[in-house]
């Protein structure tokens, strides 16, 4: 008949076994796992680059940005960029970040609370669900 005697579930007790074509359940597995590819959501990250000493106008410009982003449902890292002495300015990069993460409270939630490595202070935001 041209059938195959194919081990579903070795774990189970006593092992299960089916009579079935097995090209067909290779085929049938392959689309199951596409479908479940296509499922997953896909997680993008756009970057927002400051320095300490940003500006108003500068800061409300790139506010806007970050707002378009959540809004299209992208996580949003921004990071203040510390160049030579500028270093010394730590306290106004954090303030700055706790700023914008204020700005953008009712749009999205701090994933990450502003984190200094190296020469870059950074802060993740994620979208909040929407209803």
């Amino acid at each position: 008949m041209e059938l195959d005697l194919v081990e579903i579930s070795p774990n189970a007790d006593p092992p299960v076994c089916k009579v079935i074509d097995y090209k067909k359940f290779l085929y049938q597995q392959k689309k199951k796992q596409k479908e479940m590819k296509a499922k997953a959501v896909q997680v993008v990250v756009k970057e927002i680059r400051f320095g300490p000493n940003t500006d108003d106008h500068d800061f409300e410009f790139k506010l806007r940005h970050a707002e378009k982003f959540l809004k299209d449902g992208s996580k949003v890292k921004a990071y203040v960029f510390f160049k030579g002495r500028s270093i010394l300015f730590k306290e106004q990069g954090e303030i700055l970040l706790l700023r914008f993460a204020t700005e953008l409270e009712e749009l999205g939630k701090v994933e990450q609370m502003p984190r200094l490595e190296g020469k870059r202070m950074t802060m993740f935001i994620t979208p909040k669900k929407k209803k």
